[in-house]
């Protein structure tokens, strides 16, 4: 999936969510790539530690940041851009879904959350970064949706089913608007990735059952083959699934059915 090293030298990426397992992964794979990488996210002392491990102060940064607040989204893309030139790669992958996640229980706070981490952020970031992609004729964006933003699934609740469903919409958009300033936008949507999140699970999955899963390396070594592809070629939608992929072998949990008494 590796083109060749370096394939990236002189390109700038702004990631978001970058302390996370999969924002941290493609930060990292984004900097061996030999890019510039700019690591966002909320708590300033994960973000720290994450860009430490990303690459030397030559290589990546650290730029503390809530998706959620637009002016602030617009100011630190224009201050990028004014002090680095350029900022030709994005990656949005901030994502959040609250564990009392169904019609029942979901509350209106953890909704708006959900919808403005992974829905409103997004669409900030895109819009603030779009500008100067536009007046250089250039850039990449790749949107981080989910298997359940393609394909229904109980067990993701709707407010995070709904958000990832919009990435998808979202990222068509930029392409039916930007594909004429020649700006390419990838929505990826996985299914099964074994991170720590699945710890906080009410039944975590077993050993056996996450070493078939993906990792958050295949998601960056994906995110790295899109930014390094020729300006000519736009992979649209990636669906990513482990080989054993449980929404089609049923091992979620996901009883519906009332128990009789």
């Amino acid at each position: 999936m590796r083109p060749f090293d370096n394939e990236l030298n002189g390109k700038v990426a702004w990631v978001h969510g970058a302390y996370g397992a999969v924002g941290q992964a493609i930060a990292q794979e984004l900097v061996r790539a030999g890019a510039y990488v700019v690591l966002s996210g909320r708590n300033p002392e994960a973000l720290t530690e994450a860009t430490r491990q990303s690459g030397d102060a030559r290589q990546a940064e650290a730029l503390a940041l809530d998706i959620t607040q637009a002016e602030d989204v617009y100011a630190a893309a224009e201050q990028l851009e004014n002090r680095l030139g350029h900022i030709d790669i994005l990656v949005n992958s901030a994502g959040v879904n609250p564990s009392k996640r169904h019609f029942r229980d979901l509350s209106i706070e953890d909704w708006k959350n959900t919808v403005d981490v992974n829905l409103s952020g997004m669409f900030y970031t895109c819009q603030a970064t779009l500008r100067g992609m536009r007046e250089r004729k250039d850039g990449v964006i790749v949107n981080i949706s989910s298997w359940t933003g393609r394909f229904a699934a109980y067990f993701s609740g709707p407010a995070y089913a709904s958000t990832k469903r919009a990435t998808l919409a979202l990222t068509e958009a930029i392409n039916l608007e930007d594909c004429i300033h020649g700006i390419r936008a990838t929505s990826i949507a996985p299914a099964g990735i074994d991170t720590p999140l699945l710890n906080k699970r009410a039944k975590p999955p077993t050993p056996e059952v996450r070493a078939a899963m993906l990792k958050p390396q295949d998601l960056a070594e994906m995110t790295r083959y899109i930014a390094g592809l020729p300006p000519h070629v736009c992979l649209n939608e990636v669906l990513m699934s482990p080989t054993l992929n449980s929404n089609y072998l049923g091992e979620f949990e996901t009883q519906k059915r009332p128990v009789s008494t």
